[in-house]
């Protein structure tokens, strides 16, 4: 890890902290980190950083839990099972926070382009996009009247609709490393078809991440698909 790396790092950590500071005490988060509160302090009033191990651990362990539990309280369920998430995908700072966390739990390779679907995918796409510096791209269920190619992915769903989505061919090249990112995975159909599209591109997968996974058929989905790291913020079953 390099000197910017090790300061990119260090600053994720305050970020992350100064978001629980935010609801506790300085004893309070004194416990959910087990690390003095007079260091908490210091660390989320910018007068001293910490070290790479402890930011790594708050990233990494605190950040995950903290962040899971967060986005727990910002998303309901209707009487019918669908998710109402909007709270955390109109919240691009919370949404900035969870990248480093998810390349830090899942050990996402950076990739070259970070692909998601329109529209609620945009936001945390952007997020993964800034983190890792990569390229954004985000598939359509509509082609654009001014683009003249397309990657094309489709699909015969189990209710007799057929969902398809587009993606212009100048957007990924060949060659190009992928993480593909989802704001919610429930059956994997969607997942599925943006896995299709890198694959079409000659592109090589380096991991799907999604904020929110119902129940498991959407992960184990796209784990038989690729074999690059597949990992959710928190699941609901």
């Amino acid at each position: 890890m390099n000197r910017a790396e090790k300061a990119a790092l260090q600053l994720q950590a305050v970020a992350v902290l100064r978001m629980l500071k935010e609801t506790r005490t300085y004893e309070e988060l004194s416990e959910v980190t087990g690390l003095p509160a007079g260091d908490l302090n210091r660390y989320v009033n910018g007068h001293v950083l910490p070290g790479t191990d402890r930011a790594s651990e708050v990233v990494e362990a605190v950040g995950r839990d903290a962040l899971a539990d967060e986005l727990l309280a910002r998303v309901e369920f209707d009487d019918e099972g669908y998710v109402d998430n909007s709270g955390v995908v109109f919240d691009q700072s919370f949404l900035d926070l969870v990248a480093p966390v998810a390349a830090e739990t899942f050990e996402f390779e950076s990739p070259d382009v970070v692909l998601t679907a329109a529209t609620d995918g945009i936001t945390l796409g952007a997020a993964m996009a800034s983190f890792f510096d990569a390229r954004l791209a985000y598939a359509k269920k509509s082609k654009e009247t001014a683009v003249e190619e397309f990657i094309e992915s489709r699909q015969r769903l189990a209710s007799g609709i057929e969902l398809t989505y587009y993606l212009p061919a100048s957007a990924i090249d060949a060659g190009d490393t992928v993480l593909v990112v989802d704001d919610l995975i429930r059956s994997g159909e969607t997942q599925e078809l943006l896995l299709d599209i890198a694959l079409q591109a000659d592109a090589d997968v380096t991991g799907v991440f999604t904020l929110i996974a119902v129940g498991d058929k959407g992960m184990e989905r796209a784990r038989e698909i690729t074999d690059a790291p597949v990992g959710a913020l928190t699941t609901f079953e």
